[in-house]
């Protein structure tokens, strides 16, 4: 899955049909991934490259290389549960009036949990 495909997923998820908040959720999306990796998950991902060629009205051809990288679907949900996490937190902490460093909202049990049978599974070298 690539990271248009998270973006889509992630959208899914917060039910958000526009594309008016994709730049802000595709940062969640660099953020998430970034925390996730910080607490000791390591990502399954492939490297995908798509090569176009493109010809012009004179008749010259460009051919464009593009790289994406995809990851596995359990790496993708894991960013999308975290992602959506940080999206709700903000808002949920904003209605309570909650100013601190510290959160009024925890990570979810779920969330939790989940992050720690993938670092947990990981150490121990076991496959999912």
């Amino acid at each position: 899955m690539t990271k248009d495909d998270i973006l889509e997923m992630l959208k899914a998820n917060l039910e958000i049909i526009n594309s008016l908040k994709d730049k802000y959720l595709g940062q969640l999306i660099e953020t998430a991934e970034k925390e996730i990796k910080r607490e000791g998950v390591t990502f399954t991902t492939t490297t995908i490259e798509t090569t176009t060629t493109t010809t012009d009205d004179e008749g010259n051809e460009t051919t464009t290389t593009t790289t994406e990288i995809s990851y596995d679907v359990d790496d993708a949900n894991l960013i999308v549960m975290y992602a959506s996490w940080l999206y709700r937190k903000r808002v949920d902490d904003s209605l309570s009036g909650y100013k601190s460093a510290i959160s009024a909202t925890g990570m979810p049990r779920m969330l939790r949990y989940t992050l720690n049978n993938r670092i947990f599974s990981q150490k121990m070298g076991a496959t999912s």
